[in-house]
């Protein structure tokens, strides 16, 4: 059952700020702001995290207060932390709720991990609507539901029915499209008012495809990727991208990542497999008319020896697609041959930039490597110098191959160490820090790209980021970008396929000669390996290209009971908020908090306590029948976190004086 929880709760509030915290909320005059939506996941289909809201500054941030909660009832509690007798099959992980909502004509909307919609008051969190797809959950490995996309059709006047249309992407690989005033289907689109992806992709189990993003909205088409299953087979359906008819759903092209003059389609006239999928967010730009993909890297993710010349030309790249046609007008890899999973994670964020006296059209790509691609959006060209270096040739399984060059991207400046050996080694104690030395000297460490073996390569960054799907927040006027990175190494080993499944940790890369293994490099006391701060939060000038601060982001307080707190650096999932007053709202922690930072130097203003950690990256908006400026965050944590999943979506505003 749903409910929602008003100002009022007293009780709500005691659990949300701590009970018998003496913090005190005074009320604020409320100067009168525009009403301003929150249409697509990043605030504008260009991404960016930003909103030109000000209300919220530095000088009364202090009077946030929990507005409203409304919780849904979806959540699903995974295995203990420290179960040796894990079966996917048989123990299905947490759920994560990692949506961010959308508000357009004063209606909120937003999904929950089971891939339910809700349409709530903006205002006050009562329920409209809600629609349920039906989903079964017992066939679905992770659930995520990033959001959902809206679309205004201009030829239907206001009132009609899907004259606002909500598009709601499925773990069973549905797009349905609902009618925003009522939640009823528009039976109108496609069949019975959904489209089914799993067409023309082939057999495949239900769990290994997925569309886990919204979709984005250009000039009449919806276009979308699909998640495919990390590591698992050579023979994953296919990372198609394909645009339909907002309207009646009919397909209009499909794009499918094999290399030039390759055959998309095979002989049963099903997708060609394997290919990379486009699982994060995609960005559009209609004046340009093009479509801007971040794709992943090609199945199956840590070994490809079998992709030469075919699988690989699009992989780990930013590819622009022509919105009339899907044909590629330009791509920028940002790794080749990539086999560390350091697929492109974030949503491609566009942002204007004044550069020698004139205007580029860019875009900013984060990577999960901490290094960032600034392109001129028109053509792809880099607008910062980059280099190809060589990189570690040594070492590789046998049937592997290595490229012999890497991208580096001289700015901006890089968001994480690209090198980590035993000279790096960190622990708790003395005693804990030789341990990791030993460790990592047991293993092939070295610079980035050091290729994955037999023996077992730390990975740092690691395919966890580095930089992942939340960031970057992007001020278009300041030209700031704002990130979060993780620093955390993974271990990852390679595992001739006849010693597969001795340990129940492999995914498996079938059709490959090895499966793998992947564990946080940590020493004998649980501690990373590495030296804190293990999450930070960073500032860069995109005009210089230059880091303007660096701080640490959370602590491992709800992670380690007592001693957590002195640790810095919280890895999490999600990414950043952007003010035009100058805050930025971000939780992204496994430390249970919303933080307030100032963007000018990094300062934290606020810590307001959350019920669970929060994988979600924030928004906001001002709606025409309040005058406060919201900000609202799903609270629910991660199926991989350590505290117990929740369905908690919360909006905070001022405390607005009477």
């Amino acid at each position: 059952m749903s409910r929602t929880i008003t100002l009022s709760a007293l009780l709500v509030s005691a659990l949300l700020f701590g009970a018998g915290c003496e913090r005190s909320i005074e009320p604020t005059v409320l100067e009168q702001a525009p009403e301003t939506d929150w249409p697509a996941w990043g605030g504008t289909a260009g991404g960016g995290h930003y909103t030109p809201l000000a209300q919220i500054t530095a000088a009364n941030v202090d009077s946030l207060e929990l507005a409203w909660v409304h919780r849904s009832g979806d959540v699903r509690q995974g295995p203990a932390a420290n179960a040796t007798d894990f079966d996917l099959d048989k123990m299905l992980p947490a759920s994560a709720f990692q949506a961010t909502p959308i508000v357009v004509e004063d209606k909120l909307f937003y999904c929950t991990p089971f891939n339910r919609v809700f349409a709530l008051n903006p205002a006050t969190g009562a329920e409209v609507w809600m629609f349920d797809p039906q989903v079964d959950m017992s066939k679905r490995l992770l659930t995520n539901c990033r959001g959902v996309s809206s679309w205004v059709d201009p030829e239907r006047p206001k009132g009609a029915a899907c004259r606002l249309r909500i598009y709601a992407p499925t773990l069973d690989a549905r797009i349905i499209a609902l009618d925003g005033e009522t939640g009823q289907r528009c039976d109108d689109f496609s069949d019975d008012g959904q489209i089914e992806l799993a067409a023309n992709i082939g057999p495949h189990e239900a769990r290994a495809y997925a569309i886990t993003s919204p979709p984005a909205i250009i000039n009449g088409l919806l276009v979308t990727g699909a998640f495919v299953l990390d590591a698992w087979d050579t023979q994953v359906p296919a990372g198609v991208v394909r645009a339909f008819d907002l309207r009646s759903g009919e397909q209009r092209w499909a794009w499918n990542p094999v290399a030039p003059g390759r055959p998309a389609v095979d002989a049963e006239g099903h997708y060609v497999r394997g290919t990379t999928n486009v699982w994060s967010v995609i960005t559009v730009d209609e004046k340009l008319n093009r479509v801007y993909v971040p794709t992943g890297n090609s199945s199956p993710d840590y070994y490809g020896g079998h992709r030469e010349g075919h699988l690989d030309h699009y992989s780990s790249s930013v590819v622009a697609l022509d919105a009339s046609s899907g044909e590629v007008d330009w791509h920028v890899q940002t790794v080749h041959h990539d086999i560390w999973d350091f697929d492109v994670p974030s949503q491609p964020t566009l942002v204007d930039l004044d550069l020698e006296g004139r205007t580029v059209p860019a875009l900013v790509q984060m990577t999960k490597m901490g290094m960032t691609w600034v392109l001129d959006r028109r053509n792809g060209e880099s607008l910062f110098p980059i280099e190809q270096r060589s990189v570690p040739q040594k070492g590789a399984v046998a049937g592997e191959y290595l490229a012999p060059t890497q991208p580096f991207p001289l700015k901006p400046d890089h968001l994480h160490a690209l090198d980590f050996g035993p000279q790096d080694a960190w622990g708790l104690t003395f005693w804990d820090r030789g341990q990791c030395r030993d460790k990592i000297a047991g293993l092939d460490s070295g610079p980035i790209y050091t290729p994955i073996s037999e023996t077992g390569t730390v990975l740092y960054p690691a395919p966890t980021g580095g930089n992942n799907w939340g960031s970057p927040a992007i001020d278009p006027q300041r030209k700031i970008l704002i990130a979060n990175t993780v620093h955390l190494p993974i271990v990852a080993k390679l595992i001739p396929r006849a010693q597969c499944g001795k340990s129940g940790r492999e995914l498996p890369q079938l059709g490959t000669p090895y499966c793998v293994t992947m564990d946080v490099l940590n020493s004998p006391l649980g501690a990373p390996c590495s030296a804190p701060p293990w999450a930070t939060l960073s500032a860069i000038d995109l005009i210089s290209g230059d880091k303007l601060w660096q701080v640490p982001l959370g602590t491992l307080a709800d992670a380690l009971p007592v001693v957590g707190r002195f640790f810095e650096g919280s890895p999490g999932f999600g990414g950043p908020l952007l003010t035009r007053s100058g805050l930025i709202f971000i939780a992204a922690t496994v430390d249970h908090y919303l933080r307030v930072y100032a963007a000018a130097d990094g300062a934290e203003l606020l810590k307001l306590r959350l019920p669970s950690q929060a994988a979600s990256v924030p928004m906001s908006y001002r709606t025409a029948s309040d005058p406060r400026q919201f900000v609202v965050l799903a609270v629910g944590g991660h199926w991989a976190g350590l505290t117990e999943s929740t369905d908690h979506l919360m909006a905070f505003a001022l405390k607005a004086a009477p």
